[in-house]
């Protein structure tokens, strides 16, 4: 079918505006990485767009990985990213799972009181005395357990759920099927692509946390790679406050960089095998009341 030109103008608009956007979206991602494989000196005196690296060098990636707290920085990243994903989505599938029946007796007050804490908390001081009380302080579960479910993720998760047609799940009744029976082989397998959009939601906020762990933990053997990045950063800028303090600079921005790519490069690569999901699954928790 032929377009007319008021088509074909806005076409090319749209165009030119999502391509403004990609650029604007993915050049800081450039910037960061090219500084951080740039000679040091010439970075520094670098005052424009850096499209290509300024003096190609890994200096600031063998410096930042021959620490060894990276590597165990790294393990209890995973620790809490898998463990704490896994258990999110077993306590926010529960809790969907059982506010999404409607013959469930006081639904509607529990979910105005599950929203209420959307907006209402106790805050930072109360939350670490509570963990303290638990015994939690200086304890891998003090990252699990309190963030056990996320009131935004379970409503979400919660919508998805009531998509799912009744008669299939009153058929599986009638078969003789419990609830447990009906959440774990029925509800969540045809749910697919919201428990992906939930597993990525959830790893993020993990690989993310920063003040969960500069709160609760004491020993550095428990430090997530966010904090020992921290640091990292902060004693090469304590290190370019010294003599020499314009190479020590330098080298500090370089390595700053390149502690950026190490802690958002691996949370990026789980993106692309789920992309297929993500869409579908945000629609699915988002449309329906």
């Amino acid at each position: 079918m032929k377009q007319s030109f008021g088509e074909r103008l806005f076409d090319g608009m749209n165009y030119l505006f999502l391509s403004l956007v990609i650029v604007v979206s993915a050049y800081p991602m450039l910037y960061i990485f090219n500084s951080s494989v740039s000679d040091p000196n010439e970075l520094l005196h670098s005052r424009s767009f850096m499209f290509w690296p300024e003096g190609f060098q890994l200096d600031a990636y063998k410096q930042v990985f021959h620490n060894p707290k990276i590597y165990s920085g790294y393990m209890n990243t995973l620790f809490y990213v898998v463990f704490g994903t896994a258990f999110n989505l077993l306590m926010t599938a529960l809790a969907a799972y059982a506010l999404s029946r409607s013959d469930l007796y006081g639904r509607r007050f529990m979910m105005k009181l599950i929203t209420f804490t959307m907006f209402f908390g106790g805050g930072m001081i109360p939350t670490f005395l509570l963990v303290q009380n638990l015994g939690l302080v200086n304890n891998r579960l003090a990252l699990i357990l309190p963030a056990a479910i996320s009131t935004f993720y379970f409503i979400i998760m919660k919508t998805n759920f009531e998509s799912i047609p009744g008669e299939m799940l009153e058929s599986a009744k009638l078969d003789g099927a419990n609830d447990f029976i009906i959440l774990f082989r029925i509800v969540l397998p045809v749910s697919k692509a919201i428990l992906a959009v939930m597993t990525l939601y959830y790893a993020v906020d993990h690989w993310n946390d920063y003040m969960g762990p500069l709160l609760y933990l004491r020993h550095q053997d428990l430090y997530p790679i966010q904090i020992i990045l921290r640091d990292i950063l902060l004693s090469n800028s304590m290190e370019a406050m010294g003599p020499g303090a314009d190479t020590g600079f330098a080298i500090g921005e370089n390595i700053k960089y390149a502690t950026i790519i190490i802690s958002t490069i691996p949370i990026m690569l789980v993106y692309p095998f789920i992309q297929k999901y993500f869409v579908q699954g945000a629609l699915i928790g988002a449309v329906k009341q």
